[in-house]
């Protein structure tokens, strides 16, 4: 699999290549800004990216905007973003769209070569990945007694929360200490109550990580 990082701290995008080519992994380009991150995609055709939030030169949401950019010009393409910071709108609008191939880790999650590897194996497959931290944050919030997520049951929000992380449902049975039957049913009725057919257009997966995001980024 080939892999494009941008990064600017030099420690850390060293420290992913390596890990990275440990791994397994053909890493094609580590860029420090955005102008050598885009030469890197046109030139090396990545199948994955790995990108720092905040790039050079104002160390705001350049990575964002680039991983949103090169989203819309490829849709569905699998982009793993970095951030220092639980920023819960950033995560929000990764999951604009109802394509997979998303992930938004701390950079502490890291250290965890496990996880982390496991994440960015995720996303280059299509699916998600949220950061443990940023899921936590948008459970503590308060939801409309309208909205559809309100209808959910403790044990289905934790359901969802784990499928945020990007999960599947061994690994949420195995968390939970739930049969894999009982995933099953309570994932069902997550899609019921938020209106997911099995006719509806996408994976149902990610547009119900979808729904519960988008309605957190505006509470």
């Amino acid at each position: 699999m080939r892999v494009l990082i941008a990064e600017d701290d030099t420690l850390l995008r060293q420290g992913l290549v390596l890990l990275l080519e440990t791994e397994g992994f053909e890493v094609v380009g580590a860029a420090s800004d955005l102008p050598e991150f885009w030469g890197m995609v046109e030139e090396r055709d990545p199948d994955v990216v790995v990108v720092d939030v905040r790039l050079p030169p104002d160390f705001r949401d350049e990575g964002l905007r680039a991983a949103a950019a090169l989203r819309r010009a490829r849709p569905g393409f699998p982009v793993l973003v970095l951030s220092a910071h639980v920023e819960e709108g950033y995560a929000a609008e990764l999951l604009g769209d109802d394509a997979g191939g998303i992930g938004y880790l701390l950079k502490d999650r890291v250290g965890d070569i496990t996880e982390f590897m496991g994440a960015l194996r995720r996303v280059a497959a299509g699916g998600t990945a949220l950061d443990p931290e940023v899921i936590s944050q948008l459970l503590n919030r308060q939801h409309a007694a309208d909205d559809p997520l309100a209808s959910l049951t403790a044990r289905e929000r934790e359901v969802l929360a784990l499928m945020a992380e990007g999960h599947d449902n061994t690994r949420i049975s195995g968390l939970l200490g739930l049969s894999g039957a009982a995933v099953s049913k309570h994932i069902g009725n997550i899609f019921t109550k938020l209106g997911l057919n099995s006719t509806t257009t996408g994976h149902r997966r990610v547009l119900a990580v979808l729904a519960f995001l988008r309605r957190e980024s505006v509470c």
